[in-house]
């Protein structure tokens, strides 16, 4: 099963930026390797539902973006050391929220297609 742990959430202030990772284990379902998954970011604000925020298609590195970040969120991946990066820059108080990486086997933005799951990781933005 694919295990995921993200990182490097925190407080900073507006107009600041962040660097989150999400570091992938375990086995890949059935025989799925790792080059077979989409891998996306997503928050959830309190009393929110959760939101699609970026995705990267593993193998092909194309990368798609909620219109609210984007041009301020990158995402990326090192395949050597199976891990994915959301870089944050010029954040809003709005963008206070738990972060979470997960894996999936389509490229959507829907959470429900992703089938793993980190443990999520608090970012907040002051004003």
């Amino acid at each position: 099963q694919v295990q995921l742990v993200e990182s490097g959430g925190g407080l900073v202030q507006a107009g600041g930026s962040l660097r989150l990772s999400c570091a992938a284990s375990g086995r890949t379902f059935g025989d799925y390797v790792w080059d077979d998954y989409t891998w996306g970011w997503f928050r959830q604000a309190p009393g929110k539902e959760r939101e699609f925020v970026a995705r990267i298609a593993w193998r092909a590195e194309n990368t798609y973006y909620a219109d609210s970040v984007k041009g301020r969120f990158t995402i990326a991946r090192d395949r050597a050391k199976n891990t994915v990066y959301l870089q944050m820059n010029s954040l809003k108080p709005e963008d206070t929220a738990v972060y979470y990486c997960a894996a999936g086997l389509r490229n959507d933005i829907r959470p429900t297609q992703y089938a793993n799951w980190g443990q999520g990781t608090q970012v907040t933005v002051s004003s």
